[in-house]
């Protein structure tokens, strides 16, 4: 009776392992998360050069805007959207 009980509970266990070795082969977990720390540190070391960028961009939309508000300012004659030239230079 204690043999079997003890060969059943080896069996279910020597089960378990080959299950979780082929899941191990199958899913990989340790590559995953190598990549994705890898993944994280390219993140982390290009964030300087990815704000520059946007702060360009930013700076260059905002005196696009500025460039557009003074010509619109400059043909209202203060009163909003008057003047011939207005809509030629829009």
């Amino acid at each position: 009776m204690f043999r079997e009980t003890l060969e059943l509970y080896l069996k279910r266990i020597s089960e378990f392992l080959i299950y979780t070795k082929n899941y191990l082969i199958r899913k990989n977990p340790v590559q995953s998360i190598a990549s994705s720390v890898v993944e994280g540190i390219k993140d982390f070391l290009t964030v300087k050069k990815k704000l520059r960028m946007a702060q360009y961009r930013l700076n260059y939309h905002r005196h696009q805007l500025n460039k557009m508000e003074q010509l619109i300012a400059e043909n209202s004659q203060h009163n909003f959207l008057k003047g011939a030239n207005l809509d030629q230079k829009r």
